[in-house]
């Protein structure tokens, strides 16, 4: 039996009480609890302390998506309410900040509820206001099947000012409840910037920008670069032996800029979500695999698991660098299924901040990964501690001891 398939489900669950997980953000950003662990010892802070935990000379490593209201609510004359979520685009171009500047029409992969409502010759229509402008938006159904809708609109404003005006926040399922006119800025970083995610990348959601500020007089740089979270990342794993589990797809946008940047003589890189571990882990990937003279930048959930010798980090970045300047580009785009299980070696991180997740899903995989096992004791200390849980809940910042 290989090491992954000694990875099983049961091995990663907790109990998670309905009252620990935070269903409403806290009044003010920064006053989250804040878990450290370091060289095997869990304290407790607030998170307005981060400045302070994080040593000078370091990178800190944020994803700038922006969530978009994805859940898109259509009323049909007989009353009944289809409700469509965008998953990922299909034209004009499967690239999401593409689709998301496209004027007209576009057509996405989708989640419908009530589809058994919606007849397949049947245009659901509604009315929207940008601005002052009243625009008509059409949906209808382009492949039943595989869920895709066709999207159409009265107005030259791109789609993005479309979803804007008529979407609504596609707050985690577990939370149980509407969104509220609150949960607009709440469940959006301060930094968010290229629209595209469907989920918000939250270990990001406790960051102000006088924390940002400290952070910088502090000597700790900061990098962006930019995965939009999908649907997927809530999908539960029903596989006991995990590996078989179907991972999820998401599209990743770095710069040369952000390359450069972190190929610097830094004492520590930390990334910032688990979605920013998972594009630099990628990132370095990436390399490996135009090094083996293939420069498509997709990587196979497994992929990682496949190689006995590897590269530096800096051979791989720089192969990277290499390929971008032959072939004149100042951004990569790609996508990425990894998945990161405990007995993976990370390739450069060595500090991660994140929220407290689901039991038994990919996050805490990811987690249990990179504390080397001790996942548990880190989760039993925030649950004794009553740490709030989930997407709205507190942080954690966590070393990983290999590579300190």
């Amino acid at each position: 039996m290989s090491d992954l398939e000694k990875v099983r489900l049961s091995d990663y669950h907790y109990e998670l009480p309905d009252e620990k997980i935070a269903k409403f953000p806290l009044p003010q950003r920064d006053t989250s609890k804040l878990l450290h662990f370091e060289d095997d010892k869990v304290s407790h802070r607030q998170f307005s302390e981060i400045s302070s935990l994080i040593p000078q000379n370091s990178l800190l490593v944020f994803n700038n998506t922006k969530v978009i209201p994805a859940r898109l609510i259509f009323l049909k004359d007989t009353g009944a309410r289809i409700e469509i979520f965008l998953l990922k685009p299909i034209l004009p171009s499967v690239e999401i900040n593409q689709v998301m500047e496209a004027r007209g029409e576009v057509v996405w992969e989708t989640m419908i509820g009530n589809l058994k409502k919606w007849k397949d010759d049947e245009i659901l229509r509604g009315n929207i206001k940008i601005g002052e402008e009243d625009v008509l938006i059409e949906a209808c159904l382009s492949d039943r099947e595989k869920r895709k809708v066709t999207f159409n609109w009265s107005s030259n404003h791109p789609f993005v000012s479309v979803v804007e005006a008529t979407g609504e926040v596609p707050l985690p399922p577990y939370l149980n409840r509407k969104a509220t006119d609150e949960d607009k800025p709440r469940y959006q970083t301060v930094y968010s910037k290229k629209e595209g995610a469907v989920a918000a990348p939250t270990a990001g959601l406790h960051f102000t920008p006088e924390i940002l500020v400290q952070l910088k007089q502090r000597n700790i740089s900061q990098e962006f670069l930019t995965l939009h979270v999908s649907a997927g990342t809530f999908q539960p794993i029903k596989e006991e032996q995990v590996n078989n589990h179907p991972m999820h797809s998401e599209q990743l946008i770095i710069s040369k800029e952000t390359i450069i940047n972190l190929l610097g003589e830094y004492k520590n890189i930390i990334a910032v979500g688990t979605t920013s571990m998972r594009t630099l882990e990628s990132l370095y990937w990436y390399g490996v695999k135009i090094l083996n003279g293939h420069t498509d930048f997709f990587i196979p959930k497994l992929y990682p698991y496949q190689h006995a010798t590897l590269p530096n980090r800096k051979d791989s970045f720089n192969a990277i660098l290499n390929h971008m300047e032959n072939s004149n580009l100042m951004e990569i785009v790609g996508s990425t299924e990894i998945f990161i299980l405990p007995g993976y070696n990370f390739q450069v991180c060595n500090g991660l901040v994140t929220n407290f997740h689901q039991p038994a899903s990919t996050l805490i995989l990811l987690v249990a990964a990179f504390t080397r096992g001790k996942w548990r004791e880190i989760y039993d200390a925030a649950l004794k501690n009553q740490y709030r849980f989930l997407s709205y809940g507190d942080s954690s910042l966590l070393w990983h001891k290999k590579n300190r």
